[in-house]
């Protein structure tokens, strides 16, 4: 007797193609991702001129200091969180909201001990702030322990409100949290830091428009969270013990993953401020605003479907996991690898917008736009290990990428200095990214890549080559041969709105987007109907 692929499915929903209910997910991801990526771009674009606010405000040396003190709350707090911000994406899907539900008893239990560590690190902080402003920056000037300490005592701040961000992300539809994260304080930074410069104000100012945004999103975001979790109309706050003991056993591995996922640029900033010198960090800031930039697309899609992931995990439906996941990948090439592209070639045009100071970081930012290639690549791998509830395993795949970054940045930094550091950042993303694909293959038992994001991976290469090649051909690697890439690669784009067949997939994605049942849920799979017919 022989078993078809559907047959298959129906024995074990977590193997074979969606169903019918899988493609609804699919677009409900589809649906999902737009809304994010639309934040992402604003997330991209104010984060762009903040970091050009930055660097021209107040210089490569001025600029280091700035961005040394971000890193000093960038890596705490993200220390602080304590992995409970994804251990509430991964745990708020599988609870009941609502004033009658289970879910509102989470947030003691992920808040309270982040909290508690936060305040520690902030007051402890503060008062070691005049002995750390010599170790932390190059010239602490007058003003040096003062910003140690405003950045320390702002980490209790920036904890609770990333704790919030993940249980907006749960609770709310994904426009609600994309309005705060990636519109409200993108937006909000630039405007307060360009205040404080053209006001006169030193880094001290600077840096207090940087974190004032912070406090308005943590209101902001308690506001939204409370009423659908129930808060205030009956929902038990009071956790009991397995709520403890099952939220921390997933979250205590994430704690040391997510610092490294998050801190990762700013502990090469920092690095590289104490071996090579602070002008040195600048520019290595100013390359990693690119380079973050660059990924914020696959955040976007990232933070838009990791709750989805989890809800469709615990059911074991792994085919439609995957699914969602081939597909958001294939989005994620399409949007980041142009510009990753264009980084690797034209890194001098982009380094000149900071000024002269900056194109030193041109080798830099090649080595390092090349790695993101592969960062993006594997699409959100981390996020089926970790939505799977696989904690472990992507704490040791990030684990691995640190030692490889640090190892490599301690021999390199010293003899190459900004190259040196983009050099042992670009193998630790490399070895992170390449080990947490191959885990989340092994565990989800699905195939992660398929024809259509190998199609657009070989489509977006050809396209952003060629235009890159007339570029510099035309241009060389400064600001006019980017404009010309530009350009080309422009054009291109609107002479492919010609073509029947992309047309016809711009209509399908568009029908997924606004939740049209027709609409194909993957190139790459078949539709619910297709596979009724198999």
């Amino acid at each position: 007797m022989t078993v078809t692929r559907t047959e298959r499915a129906v024995a074990d929903p977590g193997s074979g193609p969606p169903s019918a209910d899988g493609a609804t997910e699919i677009r409900r991801g589809a649906r999902s991702g737009a809304a994010a990526l639309a934040g992402a771009a604003v997330n991209g674009l104010f984060g762009f001129v903040l970091a050009v606010v930055i660097t021209r405000g107040y210089g490569a040396t001025g600029s280091g200091a700035f961005f040394a003190a971000v890193g000093v709350v960038t890596v705490v707090a993200a220390v602080c969180t304590l992995g409970a911000e994804t251990g509430l994406v991964w745990m708020l899907p599988r609870r009941r909201a609502g004033a009658q539900g289970d879910a509102a008893r989470v947030l003691p239990v992920a808040l309270l001990p982040p909290l508690a560590a936060a305040l520690a690190v902030a007051v402890a902080g503060v008062f070691a702030a005049d002995a750390l402003a010599p170790r932390l920056l190059d010239d602490p000037g007058a003003d040096g322990a003062a910003l140690v300490a405003v950045s320390f005592a702002a980490v209790p701040v920036v904890v609770a409100m990333t704790l919030l961000f993940g249980a907006l992300r749960c609770v709310r539809p994904i426009r609600a949290y994309v309005a705060v994260q990636s519109v409200l304080l993108p937006v909000a930074r630039p405007v307060l830091v360009v205040t404080a410069v053209l006001a006169g104000g030193g880094l001290l100012a600077g840096m207090t428009g940087w974190l004032v945004p912070a406090a308005v999103a943590l209101l902001v975001s308690l506001a939204l969270v409370a009423a659908p979790l129930g808060i205030g109309r009956g929902a038990g706050l009071r956790p009991e013990r397995e709520d403890w003991s099952t939220f921390w056993r997933f979250a205590l591995p994430r704690a040391a993953s997510v610092a490294i996922d998050t801190g990762a640029v700013w502990i090469v900033v920092l690095l590289t401020s104490v071996l090579a010198g602070q002008a040195d960090a600048g520019v290595f800031g100013a390359v990693g605003r690119y380079i973050l930039a660059g990924q914020l697309a696959m955040h976007g899609l990232r933070v838009a479907v990791s709750h989805q992931l989890s809800r469709l995990l615990s059911r074991g439906e792994r085919a439609t996991a995957a699914a969602v996941h081939r597909q958001l990948t294939a989005w994620g090439l399409v949007l980041s690898w142009p510009i990753y592209l264009l980084l690797a070639v034209f890194g001098l045009a982009f380094l000149q917008l900071f000024g002269p100071d900056f194109t030193g970081g041109a080798t830099a930012m090649t080595v390092l736009a090349l790695a993101m290639l592969v960062n993006t690549g594997v699409g959100n791998a981390q996020s089926l290990l970790l939505m799977g509830g696989r904690s472990g395993l992507h704490l040791a795949a990030t684990v691995a990428g640190l030692f490889v970054t640090v190892s490599l940045g301690l021999w390199l930094i010293p003899m190459y200095g900004v190259t040196g550091a983009a050099l042992g950042w670009a193998a630790g993303i490399a070895t992170e990214n390449l080990s947490a694909f191959a885990c989340a293959r092994i565990v989800t038992g699905q195939p992660l890549v398929d024809k259509s994001v190998l199609r657009a991976a070989a489509a977006t290469v050809a396209g952003v080559g060629a235009a890159a090649a007339i570029g510099v051909l035309v241009g060389g690697r400064g600001i006019p041969g980017l404009a010309v890439a530009v350009g080309v690669l422009a054009a291109g784009c609107v002479a492919l709105l010609t073509v029947p067949r992309v047309r016809r997939g711009i209509r399908a994605t568009m029908d997924q987007i606004r939740g049209r049942a027709g609409a194909t849920p993957d190139a790459g799979e078949p539709t619910g109907q297709q596979v009724k017919g198999r």
